[in-house]
């Protein structure tokens, strides 16, 4: 028999058809399922001062959203955000199992109307106890979470929401919907409040279509350094502010000097500053790092000791919106970059092969040629997607000690310069930076256009800018 506070719910939901003037806006749900939820709150200096809903499907899912209006409407808003689908299912008396699916969409419409009302209309009064966490879901930010805790015990978390789209595996990528409520679930298990933001417009159009054209152009992107320095750490940091939050912490693998600039943290292993190197020093002054000085073996074990679920949770291994969808399906359905095969050549022009589309291929690669022989293994040394060509020969012709830069950007004055990183996980090679040129001490093979070289101090980030060809 259903509990009396579901049946009043039902019959008589708060907040149903209320317009919420000037209020932000969640949904959850679709037609596949039947039910659609939207969620209205507005948000004033620190509290939540009015919501309303809309829903149409089970009547499950109205009592759900009325819950929700219920329990947030005049209240703090980081209470607000303590708000999980449990927490609805309590104000109901309880739900079968049954009808959860109508208390975790109602959750969901909520988190993402109390994200976008934060954003816009939070102004709460600085609080040097207070910091925000990155919340991914995974086991580095919340072990970031627990070690930032002693110093800050006021601690909110945000997860964003980058990418939506139905092939990718939602389990796989850690900027997907899926993980954004794996995130908040985790946050309310610590006891911590969650907001979740939707910047998936600002991803779309400031990571993914230039990664897009850069493929397009023949060159090789790293969109992880731009969404960092340029979309993704700005927006949470921007949001700290907004709760009065001393600093954002997140869980990269990275360290901060002491005059500011970002370093590489403790285990070379699992370093990540080169990831972060397009963070201006004005966002960099806003973070921190709690597990710069950790293994990742430390990490999980600290996990396991706190009894998180997530201590032995496989990292992500591809770029996040890639994740269960192959790069050059991505690149077709998302670019309209389909193959176009074409000749891989030498460097005298001589046809050694064919290819699929020069657009599958990067200097310095090897795998994927196919060009029989017994012969000295073959690398690309480059593409022109333009012609439909790909040159490839020996390693020894990839060798140079000149590599072109664009776009640099300087933390510091040219002679600071001692080393450069040209990939993610290539060894720091000894240089000097000559205006936009950096002259190599020794030889480095494989620098492709297109990827960001990070300019170094000893183990401290100085600068960065993109190869050019």
């Amino acid at each position: 028999m259903p509990d009396e506070r579901f049946e009043e719910h039902l019959n008589h939901p708060v907040g149903r058809g209320h317009a919420v003037a000037d209020g932000h806006a969640g949904s959850a749900g679709g037609s596949i399922c039947g039910d659609i939820v939207r969620i209205d709150v507005r948000v004033q200096g620190e509290r939540v001062v009015d919501a309303g809903f809309e829903a149409s499907g089970c009547g499950s899912l109205t009592a759900a959203a009325s819950a929700c209006v219920d329990l947030v409407r005049g209240a703090p808003l980081l209470g607000a955000a303590r708000v999980g689908s449990a927490d609805v299912a309590a104000q109901l008396g309880g739900l079968s199992a049954g009808k959860l699916h109508a208390a975790d969409l109602a959750a969901d419409a909520l988190a993402r109307a109390l994200g976008a009302a934060a954003v816009e209309q939070a102004a709460m009064a600085p609080r040097a106890d207070r910091v925000l966490v990155a919340m991914s879901g995974g086991v580095d930010s919340a072990v970031a979470a627990l070690r930032i805790r002693p110093t800050h015990p006021s601690v909110a978390a945000v997860t964003l929401e980058l990418w939506r789209d139905a092939e990718n595996d939602s389990e796989g990528s850690c900027c997907s919907a899926s993980a954004v409520r794996s995130a908040r679930a985790l946050a309310h298990r610590m006891g911590i409040p969650h907001l979740t933001v939707d910047l998936r417009d600002a991803f779309r159009a400031g990571v993914v279509q230039p990664w897009l054209d850069d493929h397009a152009a023949g060159l090789t992107p790293n969109p992880c350094v731009r969404c960092n320095g340029r979309v993704r750490l700005d927006a949470m940091a921007d949001l700290a502010a907004r709760l009065g939050a001393a600093a954002l912490a997140t869980g990269h693998y990275a360290r901060v000097t002491e005059d500011g600039l970002l370093r590489a943290a403790a285990d070379p292993s699992k370093d990540q500053s080169y990831m972060l190197a397009g963070l201006r020093p004005e966002t960099i002054a806003r973070m921190r790092f709690p597990l710069g000085e950790l293994t990742k073996d430390r990490v999980r074990a600290i996990a396991a000791e706190h009894g998180l679920p997530v201590a032995n949770k496989p990292d992500s291994q591809d770029l996040c919106f890639l994740a269960g969808t192959g790069r050059a399906r991505f690149l077709e359905r998302h670019g309209g970059i389909g193959d176009r095969p074409g000749p891989i050549v030498d460097r005298r022009g001589n046809e050694l092969g064919r290819h699929r589309g020069a657009h599958r291929f990067t200097v310095g690669q090897r795998r994927g040629l196919e060009i029989g022989g017994a012969g000295e293994p073959l690398y690309v040394l480059g593409t022109d997607t333009a012609a439909g060509t790909v040159t490839v020969g020996p390693r020894v012709e990839l060798a140079t000690t000149e590599v072109a830069l664009r776009d640099v950007v300087l933390h510091r004055g040219p002679e600071a310069v001692e080393a450069v990183k040209l990939r993610y996980r290539s060894p720091a090679v000894p240089c000097a930076l000559d205006g936009d040129m950096l002259r190599l001490a020794e030889p480095f093979a494989g620098a492709a256009p297109g990827q960001v070289a990070v300019l170094l101090r000893g183990d401290a980030i100085v600068g960065s800018g993109t190869i050019r060809s």
